[in-house]
């Protein structure tokens, strides 16, 4: 069922947005692009969760399936909600100027985000809300401080608290605690989820490296059979010289 939510609101502002992280420790996280169903899982988290309000406009539906493996059929059941052809390009159904009205702003194309940001941090900041009281969402991130958006994946993660220790007259971050109960996954389950999204968030960034991938394997072969005639030829060229 399509989930009408907003992931990823102000996940990519202008730069100055983003240097309320700059002093906090990434989680490392293993981009795998030759995984095929780690990229079909996250390319279904993001049709469910980030096309109501971002775009991925640098992309199409049937590039998308013929890349990752995914047959037209299931990505017209599973994947295409945001449009009628299986030619259309993954753009969001929130209207821009509606958008525009409600948020301030233009929910922007995620196609290039795992570009202009480390996977790490999109990893870590995917795992970083909490739950703030005095936010207007109800959520804050210690990656991003005051992010607008909230936490949409909170059913599958739990309420995430945030564990603050007093150093003087300062309160530094110590660690999160998930209210036992309230998520659908356990901590385990959600990074695999998270990676899932993530490396598909790699992927958009340039699809092309797949192909690079297949190309290359028939470059190496052809080099190496290439290098049989090329020593035979120094053979017998050195033969005549000597």
């Amino acid at each position: 069922m399509r989930k009408h939510v907003i992931l990823f609101m102000a996940l990519l502002v202008p730069a100055v947005g983003f240097t309320a992280s700059e002093s906090v420790d990434l989680e490392e996280v293993y981009v795998n692009l030759r995984d095929k169903a780690s990229l079909q899982r996250g390319a279904t988290l993001f049709s469910n969760y980030c096309l109501s309000c971002h775009s991925a406009a640098y992309s199409r539906y049937n590039r998308v399936g013929r890349d990752l493996g995914i047959s037209d059929e299931n990505i017209k059941k599973n994947l295409m909600f945001a449009g009628d052809k299986i030619g259309d390009l993954m753009v969001s159904t929130m209207p821009a100027k509606d958008a525009q009205k409600w948020f301030g702003v233009t929910p922007p194309d995620l196609s290039l985000i795992a570009r202009s940001r480390d996977p790490d941090w999109l990893y870590t900041y995917m795992k970083s809300f909490y739950i703030d009281n005095k936010s207007p969402s109800g959520w804050n991130n210690t990656v991003f401080e005051n992010v607008a958006m909230p936490n949409v994946l909170f059913e599958l993660q739990g309420n995430q608290r945030a564990i603050y220790e007093t150093h003087g007259d300062e309160k530094v971050f110590s660690h999160f605690e998930i209210d036992e109960g309230t998520g659908q996954q356990t901590p385990e389950e959600f990074d695999l989820t998270i990676t899932d999204l993530v490396n598909f968030l790699v992927y958009l960034g340039e699809p092309a490296v797949l192909v690079r991938y297949k190309i290359g394997v028939f470059v190496l072969l052809f080099l190496f059979i290439l290098l049989i005639p090329c020593y035979l030829m120094k053979k017998e060229y050195w033969r005549d010289v000597h």
